[in-house]
């Protein structure tokens, strides 16, 4: 059985690549990798208060978010979203486990609401004014592959757009020693459940035990295993150089998430 999905917006950012253009080009080849810290900016769209309290996790998923919400030109504040990171927020239960080792265990109400794994979607409420439906999910290094076929079978069900955010962010030592993601990353992508003159690809989506499809680039390998989100790289790949065919993504073990792309 398999779940199909028209896909009409996407955002792309990740270390080295400052946004689904930018990434594009290099998936297509057009320009070398360069590794550089991911780029995060504050969400010009989030209120003063909320923008000064926003973490580099809120910033990459808003960030990718927006993008994909605009390039396919749809109006955020009417979309059903589908939220997943493989650990949230690990700057800040960083600084939570230091304030618990401390003497004075007081914890911060601002450290303490951004605990919470749904803060990406909270602040995403609060800057587009989106009332409709918003899940949060997480499965690990699967998160991408989960949130993908979440939004998938919510856009066949509902018979409504939704939009995928994917992001993870890095943990300071000690935690990094464990848990090593290197910097910030995330993925969108704005999914319908018909055709229109937006559809950049149609997509469709299985379970199956096929093995996870690498990237060729070395480069590009180690950004694909190195940050959860950017399990996506294969899918990306073909989606920048339009190219038809299957690509087989990370999820629990022993099943992968085949992905089937058809451009428009």
């Amino acid at each position: 059985m398999s779940l199909t999905a028209w896909l009409d917006g996407i955002g792309c950012l990740a270390p080295g690549m400052a946004g689904w253009p930018a990434a594009a080009d290099l998936l297509r080849g057009e320009t070398a990798y360069e590794p550089a810290p991911t780029a995060l900016n504050p969400p010009a769209v989030l209120p003063p208060a909320e923008r000064r309290r926003a973490s580099r996790l809120v910033k990459a998923a808003l960030g990718v978010g927006l993008e994909a919400v605009a390039h396919a030109g749809a109006d955020a504040s009417k979309l059903a979203t589908v939220f997943t990171s493989s650990s949230g927020d690990g700057h800040n239960c960083h600084a939570l486990c230091e304030m618990l080792a401390s003497d004075d265990r007081a914890v911060s109400p601002t450290r303490f609401h951004n605990s919470v794994h749904n803060a990406a979607a909270g602040y995403w409420g609060i800057a587009t004014g989106a009332m409709a439906p918003s899940q949060v999910l997480c499965a690990h290094d699967a998160s991408f592959a989960a949130g993908l076929l979440e939004a998938m079978a919510q856009a066949a069900t509902t018979n409504a757009a939704t939009l995928l955010v994917s992001y993870d962010a890095e943990y300071p030592e000690p935690i990094f020693a464990k848990r090593p993601v290197p910097d910030a990353a995330g993925v969108a992508l704005l999914l319908s459940p018909r055709r229109s003159d937006k559809s950049l690809a149609e997509m469709k989506v299985s379970l199956g035990e096929t093995p996870n499809t690498p990237m060729n680039a070395a480069a590009l390998e180690k950004l694909r295993t190195g940050i959860p989100a950017m399990r996506a790289l294969p899918l990306l790949e073909r989606l920048a150089c339009r190219q038809a065919g299957t690509v087989s993504l990370e999820y629990l073990a022993p099943l992968s998430l085949r992905v089937e792309v058809a451009p428009c």
